[in-house]
């Protein structure tokens, strides 16, 4: 049965540890080292289809890129112990501009983004409205 609804994310990541260009480089990667348990039932809930931004956390603090799950929840091969989860995702396109964090804290209709009101979860849902208006913000378009 073909799923009718698409999911919106944002995963947050060190541009010194793993920057949107290394990610365009590879192409796909698995989302892994994810070691918080919310972080990781957002991942478990990412389906194949959903649409993710990408987000430069700690120095740039911008959302640059924005990537496609292609292969849902599996176990994290890098976990030593515990129940830890992986998904692939493939770097689908930059945004034209980057939207920073104080854009996104000035803007009223994203005053209740997860990135501002749960700002330590590395891995977060957000709304639809929420996706269309930072790609706005950002000059991009996605299908």
């Amino acid at each position: 049965m073909p799923r009718m609804a698409r999911s919106y994310w944002l995963v947050k990541q060190e541009p010194e540890a793993y920057s949107w260009d290394d990610f365009v480089k590879e192409g796909e990667t698995y989302w892994d080292g994810v070691r918080n348990y919310q972080a990781r039932n957002n991942l478990r809930a990412m389906k194949k289809g959903d649409l993710v931004f990408f987000y430069h956390s700690v120095s740039d603090k911008e959302v640059v890129g924005v990537a496609k799950v292609t292969k849902e929840h599996y176990p994290d091969p890098t976990a030593k112990e515990g129940d830890w989860s992986v998904v692939d995702l493939a770097a689908a396109k930059p945004m034209k501009k980057p939207v920073s964090l104080a854009q996104i804290k000035a803007e009223k209709s994203l005053e209740n983004i997860a990135l501002i009101k749960q700002s330590r979860l590395s891995v977060m849902p957000i709304t639809e409205p929420e996706f269309r208006r930072i790609l706005e913000l950002g000059e991009t378009k996605v299908r």
